[in-house]
């Protein structure tokens, strides 16, 4: 997918408006850590764009990001709940 695909993408599911300042570092970062590649597509009566491609590792890391942020949700959740229970 290339950065404006994903920016969109990141809009639509109302995580607000991603700037191209924020995200190509982003991605530039986790394409040196071998978490994405990159590719050239030539335009079509315009410009070239890069597209991004999640590799195995990337899939890793982002299966143990997922898990964390479960863990992370699930407590915070519980803690809020407990906390208005407790005098």
């Amino acid at each position: 997918m290339h950065g404006y695909a994903i920016a969109r993408r990141l809009e639509t599911a109302e995580l607000g408006t991603v700037k191209g300042g924020t995200l190509y570092p982003i991605l530039n970062r986790l394409e040196r850590d071998g978490l994405v590649t990159s590719t050239w597509e030539a335009g079509s009566g315009g410009p070239g764009r890069k597209t991004f491609t999640i590799t195995t590792q990337g899939r890793d890391a982002l299966a143990e990001q997922r898990q964390a942020w479960h863990n992370f949700t699930t407590r915070a959740e519980n803690l809020l709940t407990t906390t208005g229970e407790q005098s």
